[in-house]
């Protein structure tokens, strides 16, 4: 769960992440918000816009047309890469979809099959459309996949999630192809390793004076290690680990800890309950706050290696 970024927030992410964004026309105030809320945010969602030309696809992605009205997306990418930002706010990219797939992207799982339309998607996704043909044969250049990728992972990056918080509009709603062309599980992997490194904006490179070679820097000091998220399926009655001990003395420390005795190596219901707690604690409600680990609500806890 997260607070939309404002429109200030939303263009510095993209800049920081190496991009070139031009800021189309009102953006800032072009939305659907008198339809609706936008947030809490839970993911970023690719498409791609069925139209040719970068001028005629970022007016159609702005305005809209009768059937639907604008602003059809955040942020149009263009076949050089450029990122034109046409709405902020509610927008109409991502429609009826399906809420198994709103969980799975909010635990950060694999997804399961969009079967079902019943979950407003405009609420919950930021939205990037692609300039592209999407008939399987106008072609994808390396600038402008390189531009998803990096407008993917700003937005992940400014909210603190991983690669499996971006999604196509084809694994959101039934019947959808977009984006076509590429799979989304090979955009996704270079999404996640983007994200394991500092971004580094482009910036220009002076000619005179030569600036100086930069000082030496003493060695980084190693950053602490935390417990990589074990999957759901390992938390199960029964299950003994000194992982399960380390966890449950992270969930004291954040005050979530709901034991009589321990924490333990064996995974109860007083661990469970005291997960939930935590789950609570950030936010979650109702069945995303059932006690079991998700990837997100794991990594923000920051169980150390044992």
């Amino acid at each position: 769960m997260a607070t939309p970024l404002s429109a200030d927030k939303l263009l510095k992410a993209l800049r920081d992440e190496g991009l070139t964004v031009v800021e189309h026309r009102s953006w800032r105030t072009n939305s659907r918000n008198h339809k609706g809320p936008f947030g809490p945010a839970h993911g970023v969602m690719i498409h791609h816009t069925v139209s040719a030309g970068t001028a005629a696809s970022v007016e159609l992605c702005y305005n809209g047309h009768s059937a639907l009205p604008g602003p059809l997306s955040h942020g149009v990418i263009a076949k050089d890469g450029t990122v034109y930002l046409v709405g902020h706010g509610r927008t109409n990219h991502a429609g009826l979809g399906d809420d198994d797939v709103l969980q799975a992207v909010i635990d950060e799982r694999e997804l399961p099959p969009d079967n079902e339309a019943n979950t407003d998607g405009n609420r919950y996704f930021y939205g990037f459309e692609c300039v592209n043909l999407g008939d399987g044969k106008d072609p994808w250049p390396a600038a402008q996949l390189l531009a998803i990728e990096r407008a993917a992972a700003a937005v992940c990056r400014a909210h603190g999630w991983g690669e499996r918080s971006v999604i196509g509009h084809l694994e959101w709603q039934p019947g959808k192809v977009d984006p076509r062309g590429f799979t989304m599980a090979s955009m996704r992997d270079r999404i996640g390793k983007r994200l394991d490194v500092d971004p580094v904006p482009a910036k220009p490179v002076p000619s005179k004076p030569k600036p100086k070679p930069p000082a030496a820097k003493p060695p980084a000091k190693p950053k602490p290690t935390f417990e990589p998220y074990p999957g759901a399926s390992f938390f199960k009655a029964g299950r003994n680990s000194p992982i399960v001990t380390a966890m449950g003395k992270r969930l004291v420390a954040e005050g979530c800890g709901r034991y009589t005795v321990g924490p333990g190596p064996r995974w109860s219901q007083a661990d469970r309950n005291s997960y939930a707690a935590w789950q609570r604690k950030l936010g979650y409600t109702g069945a995303a706050a059932d006690g079991i680990p998700g990837k997100t609500s794991w990594d923000r806890l920051k169980v150390p290696n044992v």
